[in-house]
């Protein structure tokens, strides 16, 4: 199963803090291809880093940025954006228990800030989300010339849980960027849909937590 180390870090960091030197100790893992597995052109192709602390889990986002943006022009940052996914985004499923990946969370961060979380249960063969859920994660975004910065800072009691150096989560990495009819749905993994899913657990990579 494709993996993906998370390096720890010993203190806390800003979340805005993206040009910390921490993150150079996270695996970069570069990501060129859309769902259905085929190549994404390179101003569509994104990176993301992940650190995890004592008390949350990061995720850093470098996006290439060669179109125009789709976002919107009245940005809310004070609650979850439903359909925040239907725009430009960025985004995280992180399963934390690998014996039931149903069921899962899902986080995503916008250009403008924006941002949505919630879980998502499978284990009845029909998804239900809990729109109710609030993580306190954080996010930070930055539009800079032909890319996109992100970040999310997920505190552990996200979870319910906190991990152990040797642990592994489950989860996929994703960006949705673009107009209809040519916009683009990228994945760490592929899912393989006839259309555009990124909700395919059973395509979820390994998260290592590793020291």
């Amino acid at each position: 199963m494709p993996a993906l180390n998370i390096a720890y870090i010993a203190d806390e960091i800003e979340v805005s803090d993206v040009t910390n030197e921490e993150w150079k100790n996270g695996d970069r893992v570069l990501v060129g291809r859309y769902w259905s597995g085929a190549e994404a052109p390179a101003g569509r192709c994104f990176s993301a880093r992940l650190l995890w602390s004592d008390a949350a889990l990061y995720i850093l986002f470098h996006a290439n940025q060669e179109e125009p943006l789709v976002v919107s022009d009245m940005p809310d940052l004070t609650k979850k954006t439903i359909g925040l996914w239907d725009r430009d985004v960025c985004e995280i499923f992180v399963a934390p228990d690998t014996d039931e990946r149903r069921k899962y969370f899902e986080f995503e961060v916008a250009p403008t800030g924006e941002w949505l979380d919630v879980v998502l249960d499978a284990t009845s063969g029909e998804r239900v989300p809990d729109w109710e859920y609030s993580s306190g994660f954080e996010s930070f975004a930055r539009i800079e010339p032909d890319r996109i910065v992100a970040a999310m800072k997920i505190p552990f009691s996200a979870f319910g849980q906190t991990p152990s150096v040797g642990d592994v989560w489950l989860g996929n990495i994703f960006r949705c960027v673009g107009k209809d009819p040519t916009r683009g749905y990228l994945a760490w993994q592929p899912t393989i849909t006839p259309t555009p899913n990124f909700h395919v657990p059973e395509c979820f990579g390994e998260f290592r937590f590793v020291k």
